[in-house]
């Protein structure tokens, strides 16, 4: 029974998405942290992490998440992966914004970057699905 609720959640689109966030933001979150650490401005470490995070995100997404959609001629996946980039540019823009204007107002970097989190996830999410891989 279990394997058949795994098999039943992995033919999910969204439910693949969120592994994928989950194992991108382990890069993003991780880099962060260890940049803060090594006093590495907070909106440079922010940025840093999405970025490692956002390579990490293409190549589950395209091999693993929307695969069925993914492009596999030269052509087609150089565009999918320009439209891919170009949302996470508009991840990067919420993120940097929220972390930046947080930490304006004093606010702990980690928690504006978490609160960061999941507004770009919804957001990428429903521009990817549409837009990059529609």
């Amino acid at each position: 029974m279990f394997d058949r609720m795994v098999d039943a959640i992995w033919r999910q689109t969204y439910a693949r998405y969120i592994l994928a966030s989950g194992l991108s933001l382990a890069m993003d979150f991780g880099t962060l942290v260890v940049l803060l650490w090594l006093t590495v401005p907070a909106l440079a470490a922010s940025v840093c992490g999405y970025l490692l995070g956002l390579c990490v995100h293409w190549s589950i997404s395209s091999r693993a998440v929307f695969v069925c959609r993914a492009r596999l001629d030269v052509d087609g996946r150089l565009h999918q992966k320009l439209l891919f980039f170009g949302s996470a540019l508009v991840g990067l823009a919420i993120t940097s914004t929220m972390v930046g204007v947080g930490t304006l107002w004093g606010a702990d970097p980690r928690l504006v970057k978490l609160a960061a989190i999941t507004v770009s996830f919804q957001v990428t999410y429903l521009l990817r699905r549409s837009v990059v891989f529609g």
